[in-house]
């Protein structure tokens, strides 16, 4: 078998959309750069650049920008437009081009590809909603071989076909393998250039330029959450270096920065999670430490991105537990003692001041701490009419505010917190029946809220647009 032929066989992180050797008469490979947003440790990329090299043709990168992804703010598309830097940055290096094109990625990529005459295209994969609508027209049109790439996983999610039940039931499949995948990635480089100009122009990637052609508003994210393989590779050092060796013991301590603070990245793909997880890994960090951060980085993580492949409801209360489902229509002509609506709570107006912190917190800076996130969404459902509501307003206001919303890891952290996904019944009360409770003063017994609050309140606003 020769090399291509191997590249061509069925692999378990590459799915074949439109089947077909490449076409002879073909002058590049091209890579459909979607939620893998780097030009390096990218499995994706790696797959075409092996096959332009087996071919003897370039390979060129495209990367379709469209100025109204669903609930997307000013803050999410600056964030992105860094990580292209970045990726540019690294794919020049690997002798790669890239090539950037303003308007629905779909309909960029087949564009891009009449000119360029691709000889096969390579993809990434990505469970959401969107993104899949996306591949899906890319495969019915395209007209040359199409796969795709599984590159934002540590295992491989086509070895879990059906929607796991909770951790636990997907937790042990996951240690029986996960060996086999964790291993270093390659970074081979293009052995073939184009020696003429490209067939397109490439739109420049000038991050403030852009975002005022985009004419996209809504806040802007605060000083220091940049985005990017350069920024996430920093973040990963001073996480290995002052915080994983804590994490065991304080990771769910909002008011201690023990976590990595690289889920923006992770959602945005400016980071592999197989080379944070080597890094936890070989580190001297204690092995409580190391374990309680594979655990949410691969299990965890893992089981957000099953149930997003696996439910087509993932983002209404209608793909959560029959259980879970059935308790809350029992109460939900319970009294409410506080009712408030979608805009008193994005305004952060409730008379729950640890509440109101986390809402603006999130607001101003774009992230919220997991632990603040259950706490926050489990209040949405008591302090909304039905649980319908709260389910659509905490997804809302997750995804427009959140720099890593729009994700697996959001959509299954409100099924979790408003309708019992992932989780099991628990003694019954007003409101919430079955579903797991959560109250204020339980949160004071365990972080300081005082603290949290203040350092909060000195938080400097970024500029809204």
């Amino acid at each position: 078998m020769d090399s291509l032929d191997r590249l061509l066989e069925p692999h378990v992180r590459v799915r074949v959309a439109r089947p077909g050797r490449p076409d002879p008469e073909g002058r590049c490979v091209v890579y459909w750069m979607q939620r893998s947003q780097r030009g390096r440790d990218n499995a994706a990329l790696n797959l075409a650049i092996e096959l332009g090299n087996a071919l003897g043709l370039p390979v060129v990168t495209v990367f379709g920008l469209t100025a109204d992804y669903p609930s997307a703010q000013r803050r999410h598309y600056r964030f992105l437009l860094e990580g292209l830097v970045d990726a540019e940055a690294d794919l020049e290096q690997r002798g790669i081009s890239f090539v950037l094109g303003l308007g629905r990625p779909d309909r960029v990529l087949l564009k891009m590809a009449g000119a360029l005459c691709p000889a096969i295209v390579i993809g990434d994969e990505n469970p959401v909603r969107t993104g899949a609508f996306w591949r899906e027209q890319v495969s019915q049109e395209l007209a040359v071989p199409l796969r795709f790439v599984d590159s934002d996983v540590v295992v491989p999610t086509v070895l879990f076909p059906r929607e796991e039940f909770a951790a636990r039931t997907l937790r042990p499949k996951i240690h029986r393998v996960w060996d086999d995948y964790l291993k270093p990635i390659p970074n081979p480089a293009a052995r073939a250039r184009f020696e003429s100009p490209l067939a397109v122009e490439s739109v420049r990637l000038d991050v403030e330029g852009l975002l005022d052609r985009l004419k996209v508003g809504g806040a802007d994210a605060l000083p220091g959450s940049r985005g990017g393989a350069l920024e996430a590779e920093r973040r990963l050092a001073q996480f290995l270096a002052h915080r994983l060796p804590r994490y065991a013991a304080e990771r769910n301590n909002p008011t201690h920065y023990s976590t990595s603070e690289l889920s923006a990245h992770l959602h945005f793909g400016h980071v592999n999670p197989l080379v944070i997880a080597l890094a936890a890994r070989s580190s001297a960090a204690p092995r409580e430490s190391i374990d309680a951060f594979l655990e949410e980085l691969i299990v965890r993580r893992e089981l957000a991105i099953n149930f997003v492949a696996r439910n087509p409801r993932y983002d209404q209360l209608e793909g959560c537990p029959e259980w879970a489902r059935k308790t809350l229509a029992a109460h939900a002509g319970d009294p409410r003692p506080y009712l408030y609506t979608a805009a008193q709570l994005e305004d952060g107006a409730t008379h729950d001041a640890v509440w109101n912190a986390a809402q603006e917190e999130m607001t101003i800076t774009g992230r919220m701490h997991n632990y603040m996130r259950m706490y926050w969404a489990k209040k949405i459902l008591e302090w909304t009419p039905d649980p319908a509501a709260a389910f659509a307003i905490a997804i809302d206001l997750n995804d427009r505010y959140e720099l890593d919303g729009r994700d697996p890891n959001g959509y299954t952290g409100v099924a979790w917190a408003v309708g019992g996904k992932h989780d099991r019944p628990w003694p019954e009360r007003p409101i919430f029946g079955t579903i797991r409770y959560m109250n204020e003063s339980g949160l004071r017994r365990k972080i300081d809220c005082a603290a949290y609050i203040e350092r909060v309140r000195g938080l400097e606003r970024g500029p809204a647009v």
